[in-house]
């Protein structure tokens, strides 16, 4: 996997069939414009918010996949301006090899949209915050990060609980839509900092309270 900057080295990752949920985001392996990464698997459950997109079932969109600036422009879109400009875009594969659609200088990796969910749920994250989501995709007892990661879903998101961080979604499932935010992912305590722990569309609460994955969702556009 492509990253830019000063982020951590990322080795290959697995896991079971039902967290591999980006594929939705990927890229048919024929598309003239994606260059693969020629050293990094990474599971098709990228990206990881809203903040579970990871569990919803694989649907590649092969040929019918965006063409490559719509793919950029949907990623980047996710995240402020000054941000946006110089971060990399990549997207899964069918295969699950991740492609580099756009360099980064910055260390923020944003992703596409994730079509089988109700909204648009475009998402960039800075190296910790990539750290955070390989644990959370590997089920690790708590997230690697060893500084609050920050993610921004300026476009909104879509979640499937606000409690469970590998909820799946049943039969008729009732997403949790939520407004343009970005995230502090590290694990805030709600008693210590006064944090609701409930879905709001604004101020900020915090998702998955209890957990080692607890991460604060800040509703505005920064």
């Amino acid at each position: 996997m492509y990253f830019s900057g000063d982020s951590p080295p990322i080795g290959p990752l697995s896991g079971p069939s039902r967290r591999d949920a980006a594929r939705s985001r990927g890229l048919s392996s024929t598309a003239p414009f994606a260059r693969e990464t020629p050293t990094r698997r990474f599971p098709s459950s990228l990206p990881f918010f809203g903040a579970a997109l990871l569990l919803l079932p694989v649907a590649s969109l092969g040929a019918q996949a965006p063409d490559k600036d719509a793919l950029i422009k949907g990623a980047l879109a996710a995240a402020p301006a000054h941000i946006a400009k110089d971060a990399a875009v990549i997207a899964p594969g069918p295969d699950g090899k991740m492609m580099e659609l756009k360099p980064g200088t910055n260390g923020f990796t944003c992703l596409p949209d994730h079509p089988a969910t109700p909204d648009k749920d475009p998402m960039c994250v800075d190296p910790q915050g990539m750290l955070f989501a390989q644990s959370l995709m590997n089920h690790d007892p708590k997230p690697k990060n060893t500084a609050p990661g920050l993610a921004y879903m300026l476009q909104g998101g879509s979640d499937i609980s606000a409690t469970d961080p590998w909820a799946e979604p049943g039969p008729n499932h009732q997403f949790i839509a939520s407004p343009p935010h970005w995230m502090i992912l590290w694990p805030f305590d709600p008693k210590s900092s006064g944090l609701s722990t409930t879905p709001k569309k604004d101020g900020s609460w915090i998702m998955w309270s209890g957990t080692p994955y607890a991460h604060v969702m800040v509703n505005q556009t920064p």
